[in-house]
């Protein structure tokens, strides 16, 4: 017989192949074309979560950003200007020499040398940059001609300030000129006026203004021209508001008021100002460019603000401009306010990160684990048949590498086009860190199944595995890490974290999942127990679903630690979110109930017109108006010669305005309580029919204070109208509808006089009122307030509101990731429970029956979570609270009445992920078993599959 020694005929023996050594096939490409379903899930894995890692920091910095460019465009140019100033020259100089110091020349170059001293990350805006001399002490101008509201002659400020013409426009006539070299001396010189000065003033083109002059006759300015500001709320305008617009004034003596404005002289005539006594001194004034910094450049700026103010910058300034040379700004503290904001929101939105990135971080190793499960016997039989372990490893990490390494880049790619212009380091690093965790789990999981040479284990379910003691110290250590941030927080706070900035901090906002870390390794110990003390119950039922599915749950493998701590972090966080996010939300309108005292308030200085109810309740939406009046400067004190404290006095109709409290839950009493008895109660309807002298006494509600100073015995009420009412405290509220933040006392209407009863303001309540509606309705005169939108003016800062747009989505990914969780628990386990149910069949169990089965042996797992979420989440609301202010998120330092918003526990925050938790669940299993049941049973019965 011819042939070959491997057997096959030489006849028909393919094309003779290549002679030499075979060369085996790549190790990592004949992976990945054995396995490409499960690269490419590994791959959107890895790049879903780099791209939600990268985009986190960015996120960040994006709304930071946003808010300091709001905290700094909020605050007025004269407060974020640094402006230096410079007595007139020192008086050793001669007059020639002093008024070269005032040109604009000397001024300029002092400009430059200012400049030269301002560090970076600080930045001058020179185009809104000014510099130039003024008089720092207004003087007398008698002409007969200018505005004198009480009698009293205006005063005017000389101010020459550099470019007038490119920061202006000529309403009439041209801008001042300065032809001839200006002296001390000059007789007469040319100014213009902003047109709000002109019309305000009286001053016309043409007119002639005399300022005193010193030791000089009076210096006469002309008036050349009324210019308009081509940016008249820009720094160049608004450092010094003077020379925009005139000021009026009110002494304090007499109340006599008189303006005060500035005359625009020409930039070279600044040397005139040393013939008046107005004082002149030099100026340079630097506005920041506020487009360029970013938060995290706020440290810096602090510093450099520091240094012109009183550090190195304003030594050199002094050194090189005049040794006389001060500093004063306003920006440290806008600062100051930007980073105090700051940090009472970070901490909260670290809790909602770390608490979403651990959910992700375990859904990683899931995912390793379960390759590491399917490939474990491949990986056993290569470790025994010669395999080291240092070349599995690394062949693991390189198929690993060429999958993940690629998904990171791309995910990293795809956060910086959806977060544009952030920075790029803390992107790179998040994106790094999720990808090399994807690349070295699998391999680290292998190397601590596959360290000896075995081929066949033992089984490793929660029944016959046991905890080593290095779990058990695992486990106590991050106990005592869990017990140390719930500690810290509770005795620190936010705030505290927020502003130290250590290590301690990250502890702080990990302390949510740290509790749920603890629930997670202890329900992990204590599940078997009751499922097994059910199993003996369940075996006497008839059926054997409900025993088989208890008994499979008891024996459940041994790795139910990463889903449960999945799920549990996810439900704790989302928990904890939620109520974070449900307490900002009740915060912002209970301070803005209180600040209106219903869902709208109409209000006025004055007692509102007699047909305004009727018509404002005519208005669409409005369901009741309840009038009060309001006097908020009464005296209350007990006998004549005693010191009176001022409280603001409500008259009110008891049954409406009694009403409207229960209602708003704002210190609800019933009517009989402020309904007088006994002689001298007044018989009218609420038209205040009382005499006002003061004789018979009326109940009060009072707020404590009041109530504590008073007692219940009766004290007498002047109210502004010089009426009195005696008054006696029948009960004590902590807050009313009418008056916020005030000492009052809330009396029956018919006790006052007409004239202190006569309401001046309307209470009201409805759905969906028409802000817009309910001012023409009102009329002129009045201030309208709208509950909703006072509580959007709480919305003030993109700290806020990007705060909790990345609260949400930390909260929303890290549900996403826990149903993955779930999800990959379930595929772990689901060629086992296939197999399972094709026996069973082959046994007689229906259809109907093996879904029962899977849905009830998932069911205890799912309970499990779905509860010790619950409840642990509820723990750590519960435990962290008394550390947590809302106040910072809720409305960002504005002022608001109600206090400190604390957290407190939403019970849909609480349920609706857990239900969502079963519902999954019980989800999988049924879809489970429909496939399983199409499939058949013979592809599972298979001898020599590997599962």
């Amino acid at each position: 017989m011819t042939g070959t020694d491997d057997g096959t005929k030489a006849g028909t023996r393919g094309p003779a192949r290549a002679s030499g050594p075979r060369v085996p096939a790549p190790w990592v490409r004949t992976r990945l074309r054995a396995a490409p379903a499960a690269a490419l899930a590994l791959a959107l894995l890895v790049a879903l979560t780099a791209a939600l890692a990268a985009a986190f920091p960015r996120a960040v910095d994006r709304y930071e950003d946003a808010g300091l460019r709001r905290t700094l465009d909020d605050a007025s140019p004269r407060r974020t200007t640094v402006q230096f100033f410079a007595p007139r020259p020192d008086l050793e100089l001669s007059l020639g020499e002093g008024e070269n110091a005032l040109r604009e020349a000397a001024l300029r170059k002092g400009y430059d040398a200012v400049l030269a001293a301002v560090d970076k990350p600080l930045v001058a805006d020179r185009a809104q940059s000014s510099y130039g001399v003024r008089t720092s002490d207004p003087t007398d101008a008698s002409d007969s001609f200018l505005a004198r509201p009480s009698g009293l002659p205006p005063r005017v400020a000389l101010v020459a300030q550099n470019a007038l013409g490119a920061h202006s426009r000529a309403a009439s006539g041209r801008l001042p000129r300065a032809t001839d070299p200006v002296t001390a001396t000059t007789s007469e010189v040319e100014a213009a006026v902003t047109t709000e000065t002109a019309r305000t003033l009286h001053i016309k083109v043409g007119s002639v203004i005399h300022v005193p002059g010193l030791e000089r006759a009076p210096l006469a300015v002309r008036i050349t021209g009324i210019v308009a500001p081509r940016e008249p709320d820009g720094a160049y305008w608004m450092s010094t508001p003077l020379i925009r617009e005139p000021s009026l004034i009110q002494l304090p003596s007499d109340g006599g008021t008189y303006w005060i404005g500035a005359l625009l002289l020409a930039p070279d005539a600044g040397p005139v100002l040393l013939g008046t006594p107005g004082k002149p001194e030099r100026y340079w004034q630097v506005a920041p460019d506020t487009s360029g910094p970013t938060a995290h450049d706020v440290s810096g700026l602090a510093s450099a603000v520091a240094a012109l103010e009183s550090g190195p910058g304003l030594a050199r300034i002094r050194e090189r401009v005049d040794p006389l040379t001060d500093a004063t700004t306003d920006l440290d503290e806008v600062l100051s306010s930007f980073t105090e904001l700051r940090s009472g929101i970070a901490p909260l939105v670290a809790v909602a990160a770390f608490g979403a990135g651990t959910v992700a971080a375990v859904v990683v190793l899931m995912a390793s684990g379960l390759a590491a499960e399917r490939r474990r016997g491949e990986l056993a039989l290569v470790r025994a048949r010669g395999g080291s372990l240092p070349g599995v490893l690394g062949r693991l990490l390189a198929e690993t590498a060429v999958v993940a390494v690629p998904a990171g880049a791309l995910g990293l790619g795809a956060a910086l086009l959806a977060v544009p212009h952030a920075r790029l380091s803390s992107a790179v690093a998040a994106a790094l860190a999720v990808t090399v965790l994807a690349c070295v789990a699998l391999p680290v999981r292998a190397a601590f199944a596959h360290r000896a040479v075995r081929v066949h284990g033992g089984r490793e379910d929660i029944a016959s595995v046991r905890p080593s003691r290095r779990r058990t110290v695992a486990e106590l250590t991050v106990l005592v890490l869990a017990t140390a941030a719930v500690a810290a927080l509770r005795r620190g706070g936010t705030d505290d974290a927020g502003s130290s900035g250590g290590s301690g901090d990250q502890l702080v906002a990990l302390a949510p999942v740290l509790v749920g870390v603890i629930a997670a390794l202890v329900l992990v110990r204590l599940y078997p127990f009751p499922l097994r003390r059910l199993a003996g119950p369940a075996g006497r039922l008839r059926g054997v679903v409900a025993p088989l599915s208890l008994a499979r749950a008891g024996r459940t493998s041994a790795s139910t630690a990463l889903p449960l701590l999945a799920l549990l972090t996810a439900l704790t966080t989302a928990a904890f979110g939620g109520s974070v996010l449900a307490g900002v939300h009740t915060a912002r309108d209970h301070a803005a109930l209180l600040a209106t005292g219903a869902d709208a308030r109409i209000e006025a200085t004055h007692a509102l017109p007699t047909a305004l109810p009727g018509r404002i309740r005519d208005t669409r939406g409005v369901r009741e108006a309840v009038p009060v009046s309001v006097a908020y400067r009464a005296q209350a004190r007990r006998g004549s010669g005693t010191a009176g404290e001022t409280a603001a006095l409500v008259g009110v109709e008891p049954g409406p305005y009694g009403q409207l409290s229960r209602e708003l839950d704002l210190g609800g009493f019933p009517a009989r309580t402020l309904r007088a008895t006994g002689p001298g109660r007044g018989s009218g309807s609420g038209s205040g029919s009382g005499s006002g002298s003061g004789k018979a006494v009326v109940p009060a509600i009072a707020s404590p204070s009041l109530a504590d100073r008073f007692g219940t015995a009766p004290f007498s009420v002047q109210l502004e109208d010089d009426s009195k009412v005696t008054v006696r405290i029948a009960a004590v509220r902590d807050v009313t509808p009418a008056v916020t933040d005030l000492d009052f006392l809330v009396v029956d209407r018919e006790a006052l006089t007409r004239r202190a009863a006569r309401p001046t303001a309307l209470l009201l309540t409805g759905g969906h009122l028409d802000g817009a509606a309910l001012r023409r309705a009102a009329g002129g005169g009045v201030d309208v307030r709208l509950r909703a939108e006072v509580r959007t003016a709480y919305v003030h800062s993109p700290l806020q509101s990007g705060a909790e747009r990345i609260y949400t989505t930390a909260v929303a990914a890290g549900a996403g990731y826990a149903v993955l969780a779930l999800l990959l628990a379930l595929v772990r386990a689901a060629p086992e429970r296939s197999a399972l149910l094709a026996r069973l069949r082959t046994m007689g169990l229906t259809r109907a029956q093996g879904r029962r089965l899977l849905v009830l042996e998932s069911l205890p797992q799912a309970l499990l979570a779905a509860v010790g979420g619950a409840l642990t989440g509820w723990a750590a609301i519960r435990l962290l609270a008394p550390g947590l202010d809302l106040t910072a998120i809720a409305v960002a330092g504005r002022p608001a009445p109600g206090g400190t918003a604390r957290l407190r526990t939403d019970a849909l925050s609480l349920l609706v992920p857990s239900l969502a938790v079963l519902v999954v669940a019980t989800g999988v299993a049924l879809a489970q078993a429909w496939w399983t049941g199409r499939r058949g049973s013979v592809r599972e019965l298979r001898a020599g599959d590997g599962r």
